[in-house]
């Protein structure tokens, strides 16, 4: 969720989690997770979408009047493009397609295309609902708004071809946020939470949650920073990056089940 609240909401070390109590009727496996390397982060970047390509990372922030598009270099966290919203526009996921970027607005209910090498804006759409999260899956966008249904977009006229409700087992998982597709599942945030659900896109079934309390502690300024929010996945190297909003830290983590001293690697 992106509202201006979310300012104001209690810091990461606080927060629940799916594994712990939030959602009474999971029933999915927990996973837990093992820090492989933390990387820099600007802690003045309200994170809204994340995702990695080309041996870079590529960033949407949000806030009215903060809102931009980043290109970014994973080892120094140094901002090496940049591309402003209008004032108007509060930012939120991204997404890629060839050589495009796709950027949703909270409750603008306009998203923008971008060429990935210059950021020149392409093209623009429309949606009916808030935007929040998009992946790409290799054949739709996959689009959240808060709730607890994805929408799966055609990506030449952003048409919805498909509506899933994510479920664990009993019960409706909503707040879904920022998305990533990772291996043929589809990874979301759940906002408000430390946990990530692993989504699959056929049916819309939780298979897994990842437990990331202990992570906050790691995140050195816990009176600024704000929600887990935000994941990306380097294909090529098989890696696995979160951060948060105004988390000074990015993390490349490995996932292992709970309770397995082994840590099964993804």
């Amino acid at each position: 969720m992106n509202t201006i609240l979310s300012l104001f909401a209690v810091v990461c070390l606080s927060l629940s989690s799916p594994a712990s109590g939030d959602f009474p009727c999971a029933g999915a496996p927990v996973y837990t997770y093992r820090v492989v390397k933390a990387y820099p982060h600007d802690p003045a970047a309200f994170t809204q979408g994340l995702l990695f390509h080309g041996g870079v990372l590529y960033e949407s922030t949000g806030m009215y009047g903060h809102s931009s598009l980043r290109k970014i270099d994973l080892a120094t966290g140094k901002v090496l493009k940049i591309r402003r919203l209008p004032d108007m526009c509060f930012g939120e996921g991204i997404a890629r397609k060839g050589n495009r970027l796709v950027l949703l607005t909270w409750q603008s209910k306009e998203g923008f295309i971008y060429d990935i090498e210059t950021f020149r804006l392409v093209g623009r759409f429309r949606y009916g609902t808030e935007g929040w999260g998009i992946t790409y899956d290799g054949r739709c966008f996959v689009m959240s708004d808060g709730t607890a249904t994805l929408r799966f977009l055609d990506p030449r006229t952003f048409n919805v071809v498909k509506r899933l409700v994510v479920k664990d087992r009993c019960r409706p998982v909503d707040r879904l946020n920022e998305l990533e597709f990772v291996r043929g599942e589809i990874f979301a945030n759940v906002w408000g939470t430390t946990s990530i659900a692993r989504i699959t896109p056929e049916t819309g079934e939780v298979t897994g949650w990842i437990d990331l309390t202990g992570l906050c502690a790691e995140v050195e300024s816990p009176g600024k920073a704000d929600v887990l929010n935000g994941i990306a996945y380097d294909t090529e190297g098989d890696r696995l990056f979160v951060t948060g909003k105004y988390w000074p830290k990015l993390f490349e983590i490995r996932i292992g089940l709970a309770g397995d001293g082994r840590r099964k690697k993804r």
